[in-house]
């Protein structure tokens, strides 16, 4: 099922992102030759006046869906009774007519249907209020107390396409679906009667939008974000660029990997490359690292980064390096350097399916570099925070950056996203943040 699963994923290339109307005799149909079996979404049928549409499978397109998943691809459909427009509501249903579930449609995306339910629902006020009420009381007991964590997360949570990441009083949403587009307004609305936040930041300026016909954007809907918000977490405090920063601001999805880190950092020479902002910098350095070197190719987030390790007293030899990864890493380890921590944390090397191989081949290749400048019994900290990659195929990559670095290490522990980012049983696509922390040896 998870390989069924992939392959249908290898097919949308990402978040649904090719357009069909009125395409069904163009060069999308030789790329997917599925598509040429569902009628031109101009033909289909309307169905009785006032009643949800509804969307039939082909048959056997129902076993992924009956083992949770909540995508519904364009060439699993087989037909549409009642007219539809991007985030309509649509009753699903398999080739015998079996309920399966209540979803939105996008008929202009790959991913047609994503599903919120299994039963008959209406997708209104009441339907998002209890979903956003029940996203919000996991978190509360998974991190009771705490006012910095990702609020809720699409799929997740069983609100496709909706990304809620909460900063104290600040909160950044994303709308990556037209299903939530439709909504929006009613979503601001629910959570600002449930958080009474001193600002709204809606963050639609992600490239899956675009994938679901969407126009890109930044906008402040409550309050003001022109300035960074402090949070905390775990003791320390950050400033987050809310309306500016990569993805919402901050990578709340880290949080019990930089724990782990702190906990190897104790008298450690500790090198951040790719660090933004300094966060896993600032938990080294309360782990008691003796000195400091960051490296990211932004100026503008190494300056944040300065601010935050002066914010948490941060006393330890600190160097920022602004540059690339690769170039700098290659440059330490001509010159000798050597660190008993390093922390690799790169941003997406595969944006899409095509990137794959390019993109393992990047990873095989900084972690080269990583293990070239880590003394032995020292620790690298390697990220991959790409779903595309799978976990066995990164760490093959990581066999392969130890065979070329010469150097032998052994796996302490393979992590992955934090607790406030849950993965669902039957969606794999929910598990995209590997975490690998390697001794060498």
């Amino acid at each position: 099922m998870l390989a069924r699963s992939r392959l249908l994923f290898a097919r949308a290339g990402g978040i649904g992102h090719l357009f069909l109307t009125g395409c069904m005799n163009c060069s999308l149909s030789r790329r997917f030759p599925g598509l040429g079996a569902i009628r031109s979404w101009r033909e289909y049928r309307p169905g009785s006046e006032g009643a949800v549409p509804t969307v039939k499978l082909k048959r056997g397109e129902d076993k992924r869906i009956r083992s949770g998943h909540l995508w519904i691809f364009s060439n699993e459909i087989e037909a549409v009774d009642g007219a539809v427009t991007p985030g309509d509501t649509v009753h699903v249903v398999d080739a015998s007519d079996h309920f399966l579930g209540t979803g939105y449609i996008n008929p202009k995306s790959l991913i047609t249907v994503r599903l919120v339910s299994r039963s008959k629902v209406d997708i209104e006020k009441p339907f998002l209020t209890k979903r956003i009420e029940d996203a919000l009381a996991l978190r509360e007991r998974l991190l009771p107390g705490e006012t910095t964590y990702r609020a809720v997360y699409g799929e997740a949570d069983l609100l496709p396409g909706l990304i809620v990441d909460r900063y104290a009083g600040t909160l950044a949403v994303q709308s990556l679906t037209a299903g939530i587009e439709r909504w929006l307004d009613t979503i601001v609305e629910i959570l600002t009667e449930m958080l009474a936040p001193n600002a709204i930041v809606l963050r639609n300026d992600s490239n899956m939008r675009k994938y679901e016909g969407l126009t890109l954007g930044r906008s402040v809907v409550r309050g003001s974000a022109e300035k960074p918000v402090e949070i905390e977490q775990d003791g320390m405090r950050f400033l987050v660029d809310v309306l500016n920063g990569q993805k919402t601001g901050f990578f709340l999805d880290q949080r019990e990997n930089r724990r782990k880190t702190a906990s190897l950092a104790r008298g450690q020479n500790v090198l951040d490359c790719c660090a933004y902002t300094g966060a896993w910098s600032v938990y080294a350095a309360r782990g008691g690292a003796k000195s400091l070197t960051a490296i990211d190719d932004s100026k503008p987030a190494l300056a944040l980064a300065q601010r935050n390790l002066d914010l948490n007293g941060v006393d330890a030899k600190t160097e920022l390096i602004a540059g690339d990864a690769f170039g700098e890493l290659a440059r330490l380890g001509r010159e000798g350097a050597e660190f008993g921590l390093v922390i690799l944390d790169p941003p997406s090397f595969a944006k899409s399916r095509q990137r794959i191989r390019e993109a393992l081949k990047a990873h095989q290749a900084l972690n080269r570099l990583a293990l070239s400048v880590t003394r032995s019994g020292g620790h690298v900290v390697t990220c991959n925070c790409s779903h595309l990659i799978e976990r066995e195929a990164f760490m093959n990559a990581l066999v392969g950056a130890g065979r070329e670095a010469r150097r032998r290490a052994r796996i302490v522990s393979v992590r992955g996203q934090a607790a406030d980012h849950p993965v669902i049983l039957g969606l794999p696509e929910t598990e995209y943040l590997t975490c690998v922390v390697l001794e060498v040896i």
